[in-house]
Formats: structure tokens, sequence, C-alpha cells
């Protein structure tokens, strides 16, 4: 007979399962890069429909445009997929999103409140700063090569 998990190992379990990083399809977390004139910053997408279909979209030149300030935003060729999406988000700073009833693509350089139709794609690992510049300026985003 198996042991029951007790809590503290079942916690330890849980905390390991939600550090892991997504995949796609079993395969290991997308990676993209995001670069703007001679810098690059890079992302990681998340393990949904909506990132999934973005990623279809790779490799992508932008116009990044200031947005409230807090974010930088640029049109998408189209609208991304909504299945089994959240109705909604609260980015933190460095999250990727896709707007859905304007089909664009936003990167938050600060953390906002619950947005409604606001949908996650993934979120930037290094170079934020280079990405929080004041817009307009392009960003060409390409898969990463493992």
């Amino acid at each position: 007979m198996k042991k029951p998990i007790r809590p503290p190992m079942l916690a330890l379990l849980v905390s390991s399962l939600l550090a892991a990083p997504s995949t796609f399809s079993g395969e290991p977390a997308m990676k993209i890069r995001l670069t703007v004139g001679s810098q690059s910053a890079t992302a990681t997408l998340y393990d949904n429909a909506t990132a999934r279909d973005f990623a279809s979209l790779l490799p992508l030149s932008l116009t990044m445009e200031d947005y409230a300030t807090i974010e930088r935003v640029a049109a998408l060729p189209r609208k991304l997929s909504t299945q089994g999406a959240p109705q909604g988000m609260a980015p933190a700073a460095g999250e990727l999103s896709h707007y859905a009833p304007w089909g664009n693509l936003a990167i938050f350089v600060q953390g906002r409140p619950y947005s409604r139709a606001l949908l996650p794609l993934g979120k930037v690992n290094q170079g934020l700063p280079l990405l929080a510049q004041p817009g307009p300026y392009q960003v060409r985003i390409d898969r990463m090569e493992e």
C-alpha cells in the first residue's frame, strides 16, 4: 500500500510543478528574441493557444508605440486565437499580452490592475529596459534556436 503524500511533500510537489517551464506539445518552452537596433531582449512564451498562435506569426517586424505610459503596443497582422483563454489578466512588468478587441501585442513596462480581454502571451526574461524605451521604435521578434 502506498503512503499518502503528506502536506509538506504535496506543497513541494505543487511548487515544483508551478516553477517548471511550460511546454508546447511536450517540447521545451519557446524562447523568443526581441531585437531593437543592435540590442536584444529575450522572453519565454506561455503554453496556451493564444501564445502558440502568436508564435506561428514569427518572425515579425513591428512598430512599438507608447500606450498609457505603462505599456508598449503594436498592431499584429491578425487577431490571435482566444480558445481556452482567460477572460483577462492583471499583468506584471515584463509580461507580453494580446489585447483581443484591438488585436494588438502589448509589452508591459509596469504592472497594472486586471483588464478584461487582455490575454497572456509570455514574460520577458532579460532586457526589459530596452523594450521600455519611449516609442515609436522598430522591434523584430524571432524564435530562438535552442
